[in-house]
């Protein structure tokens, strides 16, 4: 089955909303079957005529509706059974780079948008408000004011993790590593999020705090209504720099399962969304300090 592509708009270039829509349809038709592989990213960018970040999103929609399982890296993503399918519709937690897009799209969906974030680098975050950009040029979100809070650790202490496994120390490679990544995803989130406010005539208000620790969990705080928490994964690895082997201690927080507690549904959701967003609060009036990305 191929892709015509005036089908979705007119304009030949679908989005990934649309690229889910197809495979989707080809899932539920048996084209393809339960436990065969998906075309890889690159096949499907040929035949969809999209860069591979509007197949990669589109993958994501596929795992977020439970359609997709054994999603790793290095192998395309395989077509899970009706069972896994109820799991993932039943509220089992999925990947934060596959979650946390489309709670993101729902907070925008308020007209006073309230984010507040705790995190190692920002990464997930920034990713996950990109899409806002296209819904707001669609007119499918339209707040008048965003305001973002977004808690990272301070560049002068000494990480938890990342870190070298040997002689580890504010110097080494690992933590400017780090650095960089902090200092550029953040900055990327806030010109994202001013520039967006600029074109649509949006109030926006983004501030970054320094943490005195390393966060060991991920917290999202949307429109305090929702919590959104992950745990940092640790795991020794080898990772080159500047040419040179290092071995490290390093979190994974994209692929790190995020559970999701909403204030409108159990008393006792209720209470973590709560003690969440009072918990941020006092960080953030307290022990953090002001952030300059640079």
């Amino acid at each position: 089955m191929t892709f015509d592509r005036s089908a979705p708009d007119g304009t030949g270039r679908p989005t990934s909303d649309d690229v889910a829509k197809v495979l989707r349809q080809r899932i539920d038709d048996g084209v393809i079957a339960v436990g065969a592989a998906l075309p890889t990213q690159a096949a499907l960018a040929e035949e969809f005529g999209v860069q591979r970040g509007v197949i990669r999103q589109a993958v994501r929609l596929l795992q977020r509706d439970g359609l997709l399982t054994e999603v790793t890296r290095g192998a395309p993503p395989r077509i899970a059974g009706r069972g896994i399918r109820r799991e993932a519709v039943a509220g089992m937690p999925q990947e934060t780079l596959v979650a946390l897009g489309p709670r993101i799209n729902d907070a925008f969906a308020a007209t006073d948008v309230r984010i507040d974030a705790l995190c190692l680098t920002a990464e997930s975050l920034s990713a996950a408000l990109g899409e806002q950009r296209r819904l707001i040029h669609e007119r499918a979100a339209a707040p008048s004011t965003v305001t973002v809070r977004v808690l990272l650790p301070n560049r002068d202490i000494d990480l938890a993790f990342p870190r070298m496994v040997d002689n580890p120390n504010d110097r080494d490679p690992v933590h400017r590593r780090w650095l960089r990544q902090r200092n550029s995803h953040g900055s990327v989130l806030r010109d994202h999020l001013l520039g967006l406010g600029a074109a649509h005539d949006i109030d926006i208000d983004i501030q970054f705090r320094a943490m005195p620790f390393t966060p060991p969990v991920k917290l999202y705080l949307l429109n305090g209504s929702e919590a959104l928490f992950a745990y940092y994964r640790v795991q020794k690895r080898e990772e080159q720099i500047n040419a040179t082997a290092v071995e490290m201690f390093d979190a994974i927080g994209g692929e790190s399962p995020l559970f999701a507690f909403r204030a409108d549904e159990l008393e006792r959701d209720r209470a973590f969304v709560t003690q969440s967003q009072a918990w941020f609060n006092a960080l953030w009036q307290t022990i953090a300090t002001d952030l300059a990305l640079d």
